[in-house]
């Protein structure tokens, strides 16, 4: 889990976490209108599925309209295309495993772009289940320390053990950046407590987190791998990237200075 805390703190260095706020909005409104046609009402009252979809959105101040308006489209009562999940497997620069999650209304066109995104960027398509054998769906919540009080060795060490008790499996704190993982069920009372805290949640929900690392060898492939997750991200309908890839803080500390 330290590799996606040290990827998570370079990025919002680079005020990349604002960048992507409009499509967090997007990525939730999608799994909205998932939720809302699966369960087959825009009424989370009669929908537990929409209800956590709502949930989450809510949790990253994502505007009522916006979610009222994609519960409804989900549910066809306002009309256009359905939005499917899909998720793709490639292997990026340096051969790290690579999940790309998609939220898409045209299969056909997201399998077009991202493949040639894929390969024009230096990676390889792989077949499905060649790679998601060496990731775990996890809960995942990241969130920066850096506006409250527990960055101090003392309140570090309260926080930590207040996650342990709520069921967090790992933890590490890296730059003011603290990432914490937990089993499928645990992370929604990990990102409440951090937010009664006053501590900033900038990520949370289910995620691929691999079981094995690969380390990275040096900045130089630190900063092909990154600049490849950023390309594929950049795609409409991907939602998240998910890769093995760790580094080191010396090549952490480097990629961002």
């Amino acid at each position: 889990m330290s590799g996606h805390s040290k990827w998570h703190s370079i990025k919002h260095k680079k005020g990349a976490a604002d960048a992507k706020r409009g499509k967090i909005f997007t990525r939730h409104a999608k799994l909205i209108q998932i939720a809302a046609r699966e369960g087959g009402s825009s009424d989370p009252d009669m929908n537990a599925a929409l209800k956590v979809a709502i949930d989450n959105a809510k949790a990253d101040n994502v505007p009522n309209n916006n979610i009222e308006r994609a519960a409804k489209k989900g549910a066809g009562e306002t009309g256009g295309e359905q939005m499917a999940e899909i998720v793709y497997e490639c292997y990026g620069p340096g051969g790290v495993a690579c999940i790309i999650e998609c939220l898409t209304d045209n299969k056909n066109r997201t399998l077009s772009n991202v493949k040639s995104i894929i390969e024009k960027s230096g990676g390889k398509w792989a077949e499905s289940g060649s790679v998601t054998f060496l990731f775990a769906r996890k809960g995942v919540v990241v969130a920066s320390l850096s506006n409250s009080d527990s960055s101090s060795n003392s309140k570090s060490e309260e926080l930590e053990l207040a996650l342990i008790d709520l069921g967090a499996e790992e933890i590490d704190i890296s730059d003011d950046i603290v990432s914490v993982t937990t089993d499928a069920s645990s992370w929604t009372k990990v990102r409440d407590y951090l937010k009664e805290q006053g501590i900033e949640v900038q990520e949370s929900g289910l995620k691929y987190v691999a079981k094995q690392k690969a380390d990275l060898a040096d900045a130089e492939s630190a900063k092909k791998l990154m600049n490849f997750i950023e390309g594929i991200e950049e795609d409409d309908d991907v939602s998240e990237v998910h890769t093995n890839a760790d580094m080191s803080e010396e090549i952490a500390a480097a990629l961002s200075g």
